[in-house]
């Protein structure tokens, strides 16, 4: 049985995070109608506040650590292939379904999934700069979670290798928000290219589905493109449940995932619109 076509017009089926929102975050849906001239860094804090996460090692402002902003994944030093970590080790079980997010950045996002999603899935975030993976396991370990891991790994050099080797099936791939490299030079910089498609539409278990999201338009249609030349093996999901709804240009009109990534907070907040494809897998590849 393929698994279940997201639904944005009902609760979700893919999280079961919709109606969640609705019962458990009715301040923070205030929040968001009413946070004009907010700072974002507050609106993280108060968005996030139910994972009551702590500061790292006494630092302040929610465990707040300098990190570069934009690393060169092409740089000599992320080129070795991460360690694949033991499965059973790092999961309490390691068979169920895994959602990896490429690019995770701070974690909160995914930890915020991980803890409040009803269904029985494990989650693995990637991430480039060490320290922010640093901090999200130090999280992970304070709140006792048994079913998320982050690694510092280069997607580029270690995707497929981690995800082939995982005992469960991919089920749910995430790239949300991810350096632009707006530069033309530094687009080869840009984490979505060729060979991490190619490996995401061969790992993707049938039914699994892949959540592309931007805040930059040439980004987001960079991305949507390549997804786009694997059309026989990956379809949009307005393509396969006429409820889900997209606009003309076909962008989903909603996010799927029940709450915002940090990016998403801070973009809307200057009031730039977000961009979202969702791609399901329909057969495997010839």
């Amino acid at each position: 049985m393929g698994y279940p076509v997201l639904s944005l017009s009902k609760p979700c089926p893919l999280l079961h995070l919709s109606m969640r929102i609705h019962r458990h975050r009715k301040s923070t849906t205030s929040l968001r109608r009413c946070s004009g001239g907010a700072r974002s860094p507050d609106v993280v804090e108060r968005e996030y506040a139910d994972l009551n996460l702590k500061p790292m090692y006494g630092v302040s402002n929610m465990g707040h650590v300098r990190i570069r902003q934009h690393v060169n994944p092409l740089s000599s030093s992320f080129t070795e292939p991460v360690q694949v970590p033991e499965w059973k080790e790092v999961f309490r079980d390691s068979t169920l379904p895994l959602m990896v997010d490429i690019g995770c950045g701070s974690g909160r996002f995914l930890i915020w999934l991980a803890k409040n999603s009803v269904e029985p899935r494990n989650y693995l975030g990637l991430e480039i700069r060490q320290k922010l993976v640093q901090r999200s396991q130090f999280w992970v370990k304070e709140l006792g979670l048994e079913n998320i891991y982050f690694l510092f790994a280069n997607v580029s050099v270690s995707f497929d290798q981690l995800v082939s080797s995982y005992p469960g099936s991919l089920k749910l791939v995430s790239i949300l928000c991810p350096d632009p490299h707006f530069k033309k030079r530094h687009h080869k910089r840009r984490v979505v290219q060729a060979p991490l498609v190619d490996s995401i539409s061969k790992n993707l278990s049938l039914g699994g589905q892949v959540l592309l999201q931007s805040d930059v338009l040439e980004v987001a249609s960079d991305m949507r493109d390549q997804f786009d030349a694997y059309s026989d093996v990956l379809e949009h999901v307005d393509h396969i449940d006429s409820n889900v709804l997209c606009d003309a240009e076909g962008w989903l009109l909603h996010n799927p995932m029940g709450t915002r990534t940090e990016r998403e907070i801070h973009a809307e907040l200057e009031g730039a619109r977000i961009y979202r494809r969702m791609y399901q897998k329909t057969k495997q590849p010839s």
